[in-house]
């Protein structure tokens, strides 16, 4: 098996990593999970994080086949369209983000221009989807529970899990937001604890669990089963839903979680200007 090389980017800001695997036979390339800088006190964007992933591609003569996003993220604007301006390459995600595009849709008033069947992305993944990676032999787990659409990328020896897993000592993703479940979580973790032991895992997030000096974003599925502080161990689904159900109780809203979904709900693009050319993101009240 030819295993894919994988650069990781970290954005402290958000906490969030992007990753670019590549087939070193073919040079062709994913980039995972992008970044768009978002300034909430002054609604200004711009483009540092991903600028950083240009270069990488381009210093290291990458082609650009996908831009993958594991799931419509909360907590930082996706940096899709910018970067598939710059570099190519198709937007995918899984194929139920329609699901998170209806309830959003409803929450943003998004209106009827917005559409709520995935038609903003190029392409949506089926759960089991084969593709190839230039030569590496890829596929796609859904593992929806934190969200409906949540995607894995199994891309060779290699696994991005978006925010299913964090890091062993940091435990597992919240299901508290709509269409999300405890339940339906704890079975799709079974389906990456079913890869190889070997396989490795790429975290989309770390917030550095206590006593860790360092962020880390790599693990595997051999360490998640044996010591993932939620999950791992052999803990029973109702353990798990019941500590799950009990600790989202006490969780706070993510910082970005209103401009973010209104623009990743749209694969990444912003709302279309007003009549005075300016563009408008919408905060809800009393809504989460």
């Amino acid at each position: 098996m030819t295993c894919p090389i994988v650069k990781s980017f970290f954005d402290a800001a958000t906490f969030t990593v992007s990753h670019i695997v590549s087939d070193p036979e073919t040079g062709r390339a994913a980039i995972i999970d992008s970044v768009l800088d978002f300034d909430q006190a002054s609604g200004r964007t711009s483009t540092k994080s991903a600028d950083l992933l240009i270069a990488y591609v381009e210093a290291e003569k990458l082609g650009v086949d996908w831009i993958m996003e594991t799931h419509i993220h909360a907590d930082h604007l996706s940096a899709a369209p910018y970067l598939q301006g710059k570099v190519g390459g198709r937007i995918g995600i899984g194929s139920a983000v329609s699901d998170v595009q209806n309830a959003f849709g409803d929450t943003f008033d998004a209106g009827p221009s917005f559409a709520r069947d995935g038609s903003q992305f190029d392409h949506l993944f089926a759960d089991g989807e084969a593709f190839k990676l230039g030569s590496i032999s890829s596929t796609t787990l859904s593992t929806p529970g934190h969200t409906p659409a949540c995607t894995v990328f199994v891309i060779g020896d290699a696994a991005f899990v978006g925010d299913t897993l964090f890091m062993p000592d940091f435990g597992t993703a919240r299901c508290d937001f709509p269409g999300g479940s405890a339940a339906t979580l704890y079975k799709s973790i079974q389906k990456i604890f079913a890869l190889p032991d070997q396989t490795r895992l790429f975290m989309c997030h770390d917030y550095k669990a206590p006593g860790r000096d360092t962020f880390a974003w790599e693990t595997t599925v051999a360490a998640q089963k044996a010591g993932n502080i939620h999950v791992g161990e052999g803990r029973d689904e109702a353990g798990f839903v019941q500590m799950r159900s009990e600790r989202d109780a006490t969780l706070s809203m993510p910082r970005l979680i209103l401009p973010s979904v209104q623009v990743n709900m749209r694969a990444g693009n912003l709302p279309e200007p007003r009549k005075n050319g300016l563009r408008y993101l919408q905060i809800p009240i009393d809504a989460f």
